[in-house]
């Protein structure tokens, strides 16, 4: 069934345009971008497309007020520990409830799309099953969040290390074992990942692109973490005698289907290396920050040619607005200059674009533009908050939610054409604390 939506300003990949009409099919798609009717009413007063989260570990949204008091050096690795507790000890409804519950809090914060990195693949008991991956599929489509699932590869604890018992739920022995899970799931699969060099050996990583390609065509996504962390960079120079993305580069042939999540700590030669190659490098600054991770270059790469994305990532944060404004405030801390992703009409439109536009290739899917072809995934600003009291016109508006707002300034949420409100729910709160607790789970 055929629908329509009017609103007074879209931001298309042209620029903000006036008083436009979206006709929309029964795929929710948009077939045409014309000029509304005289008198139409309008749906919404400014019009954005839906960010896509291009990298997302639903789950881990119950984190959220835990691992935060010191223990010695804390880090990254030490965070770790608290990861491996809650996955330890999800069961496949709680699991359910959380994803739900992070997805429905994504649409609110104005991600329409989710690029899905899971890597539950056992029972608590370590026996292989499949109830996880169904978990999270389901959690997705019942909340109304499109959802491109992409399953995880994971083989190994570290470049010279076995797997440990708190990443028994974790693991695929080889990548013909992987993807036999990848077939099982294909209609579902937006792409493939391989977790990280040095869960996955470099020459199963080559083994894991093939047989994806054989199965879900040769242009699917294929996502890796990278260079994330210093230790990780010079334990992979210590192992191979090569830097992270040197490595994958002689391992598999680069090209814009491959998305590189972080990429934090890459030098020069190898940032160069994935611009010319056309992959994504894409950056999740609240849990970066959150995490301690560091700084990418992200200006500088982008101003280069560089493709960037972003994802919501942990989910321990959840606001698509607030992950943008510490992409741009991030890099004027490191360079000392303002504007980092701006244009001559301002700052919010040319990020807010540039990022949506950019999570299309991570998911595989026609999102992130309000352009004919792409799915109808739209949310609005609600132009009445007091935020944007004192601004004349929408580039000013959303220079205001960049830099002033968050996600409470998102009125309206539309996926595939279809309105969305928000929805109460989540009954995880006692099964995260049963299995938080101290002496439970991994």
């Amino acid at each position: 069934m055929s629908r329509e939506l009017n609103f007074e300003h879209i931001l298309t990949p042209a620029g903000i345009e006036r008083h436009r009409r979206l006709s929309i099919d029964g795929d929710g798609r948009i077939t045409a971008i014309e000029p509304s009717a005289p008198g139409a009413a309008f749906d919404g007063w400014l019009a954005l497309p839906g960010m896509p989260s291009a990298h997302s570990h639903a789950f881990q949204r119950g984190l959220a007020g835990y691992g935060e008091a010191r223990q010695g050096e804390d880090s990254f690795w030490s965070w770790r520990d608290s990861m491996y507790r809650l996955a330890a000890g999800l069961d496949p409804d709680t699991l359910y409830e959380l994803c739900w519950h992070t997805y429905r809090e994504m649409l609110a914060a104005g991600y329409t799309s989710v690029a899905e990195f899971h890597y539950l693949h056992r029972r608590r008991d370590g026996e292989r099953a499949t109830e996880c991956v169904d978990a999270v599929i389901r959690a997705a489509t019942d909340a109304g969040m499109r959802q491109s699932f992409i399953p995880v590869f994971y083989q190994r604890g570290g470049f010279d290390a076995p797997a440990g018992p708190a990443q028994a739920r974790f693991l695929h022995r080889d990548a013909e074992d992987f993807l036999t899970l990848v077939a099982m799931y294909q209609r579902h699969c937006g792409g493939v990942a391989a977790h990280s060099l040095r869960a996955v050996p470099a020459d199963m990583i080559e083994d894991m692109v093939l047989g994806a390609a054989e199965l879900l065509g040769p242009s699917a996504p294929v996502h890796l973490h990278i260079a994330e962390q210093p230790a990780e960079v010079a334990a992979c120079v210590a192992a191979t005698g090569r830097r992270p993305v040197e490595l994958l580069a002689e391992t598999v042939e680069l090209g814009p289907h491959w998305s590189l999540v972080h990429a934090t700590h890459t030098d020069h030669a190898e940032q160069a290396l994935i611009r010319a190659s056309g992959a994504t490098v894409v950056l999740c600054p609240l849990t970066e920050g959150y995490l301690g991770d560091g700084m990418f270059p992200a200006a500088e790469f982008a101003a280069a040619g560089g493709r960037i994305a972003i994802g919501s990532d942990s989910n321990v944060r959840i606001d698509a607005v607030e992950e943008l404004r510490w992409l741009e405030y991030g890099q004027r801390l490191s360079t000392g200059r303002r504007g980092c992703f701006a244009n001559a009409e301002g700052l919010g439109a040319a990020l807010w674009g540039r990022l949506a536009a950019g999570g299309a290739a991570p998911l595989g899917l026609p999102v992130g533009a309000l352009q004919v072809g792409s799915y109808a995934d739209v949310v609005t600003v609600d132009a009445g908050a007091m935020l944007f009291a004192g601004c004349d016109g929408p580039h000013a508006v959303l220079d205001a939610l960049i830099t002033a707002g968050d996600g409470r300034a998102i009125d309206q949420v539309w996926v595939g054409g279809r309105r969305h409100v928000p929805l109460e729910g989540g009954e995880f709160g006692p099964a995260l604390r049963r299995i938080m607790a101290p002496g439970e789970g991994a």
